[in-house]
């Protein structure tokens, strides 16, 4: 592996979402991530072809074991980072809670990921990505005008306000920890990183800008240079013309006249606006408009399903995804002199050279397996 963060030595305790991509966000970059899965063998499951668990490795550990926390413990004092996923209480019944872990290793970074937080009345409540951001406010305001809010699938709790605030919660705290000597722990809640995520819109409702009904403003759909257009051949492109320059260049592809239209600022009018760009996208397809608007700077651009923006003329020339085994996005984002690098999706396999790192010998390793502490 290569990539800005080599060097640093992360143990993942296995668990589902943001977990396991915090932790494939930092292996790509170049940090030694070892997974520790619990119990059973990893190479029995398909994590194969989970591209979550790309670019590093993976042992099954018995957590319920002395000798499998005796392990774990072993492992946390060479290492610079621990995450886990679980719900507040579990790793300090098994044992390996940060007040245990940090006594092994003072400068362990122990970064705990979940929906609501390590406290508060529902810090032990099961929940999903559209619970967390229905309760810090992220998922109200998606929708159009009259219908109820549209879940933006798990992006906004999980890999948003979740895995990504882990992430940056842990590198600083590495930050903090190498010119400190100490440790600490990263509490990071979706519901805490995806209300961060609305700062924006908290700051124009006030200023007075932003109206709480649903899809009546500027980036919701209510205003007609930003939205979604159905096109003749039943696709869509996406218009975002906001500032007057952009504004400008949207009405020259579409040939309409601003002499002719109110104001692009007027509210009372953007229905009408709506309905009457509406009608003209209907009438070509989407790559007709594509190539009307490749030399207007009107941010208009056609809207891609996954397979098909792969495969992309635009994104193939920046190499956006890797298309070989597998598709697959590249790692983001770039460095100039330390770029980050694809590896494979763990499969359990591992050779007792790759754990000679974490200390321990051909021995060792042919001990624990021999006794089922790990496989």
């Amino acid at each position: 592996m290569s990539g800005p963060l080599t060097g640093l030595k992360v143990l993942e305790i296995a668990s589902i979402g943001p977990g396991p991509y915090a932790a494939m966000l930092m292996a790509d970059l170049g940090a030694e991530v070892l997974r520790l899965e619990r119990g059973g063998d990893p190479s029995t499951s398909a994590v194969s072809k989970d591209l979550l668990n790309r670019s590093r490795r993976a042992l099954a550990v018995d957590l319920k074991s002395d000798a499998g926390r005796d392990f774990v413990g072993g492992l946390a004092e060479r290492a610079d980072v621990l995450i886990e996923g679980f719900r507040p209480g579990v790793m300090e019944r098994l044992g390996l809670g940060p007040d245990v872990l940090v006594t092994r290793n003072p400068r362990l970074v122990y970064g705990r990921m979940t929906g609501y937080g390590q406290s508060g009345p529902l810090a032990q409540r099961a929940g999903h990505d559209i619970n967390y951001i229905g309760i810090s406010g992220a998922l109200w305001p998606l929708g159009r005008a009259g219908e109820r809010p549209t879940p933006p699938m798990n992006l906004i709790g999980d890999f948003g306000g979740g895995a990504l605030f882990l992430v940056m919660g842990v590198l600083a705290a590495v930050i903090s920890a190498r010119s400190t000597g100490e440790g600490q722990v990263v509490d990071a809640a979706m519901v805490d990183g995806s209300a961060s995520m609305l700062t924006m819109m908290h700051s124009f409702m006030n200023a007075g800008y932003w109206h709480e009904e649903r899809g009546v403003n500027i980036l919701d759909s209510g205003a007609h240079f930003y939205d979604v257009y159905e096109t003749s051949d039943q696709k869509y492109v996406a218009v975002g013309a906001i500032e007057a320059n952009f504004y400008a260049e949207l009405l020259r592809g579409l040939g309409l006249d601003p002499a002719d239209l109110p104001a692009q600022m007027d509210r009372t009018q953007w229905p009408a606006m709506k309905s009457r760009f509406a009608e003209l996208f209907a009438t070509k397809t989407r790559d007709e408009w594509t190539v009307i608007f490749s030399d207007l700077d009107a941010c208009v651009t056609p809207v891609f399903s996954p397979r098909e923006a792969a495969r992309h003329p635009y994104n193939v020339e920046r190499d956006v995804f890797a298309l070989e085994p597998v598709i697959q996005p590249q790692p983001a984002p770039r460095f100039s002199r330390t770029p980050g690098s694809l590896g494979e999706p763990s499969n359990g396999d591992f050779s007792n050279l790759e754990l000679r790192g974490w200390g321990l010998s051909d021995e060792d390793v042919d001990s624990l397996r021999s006794s089922g502490t790990i496989s």
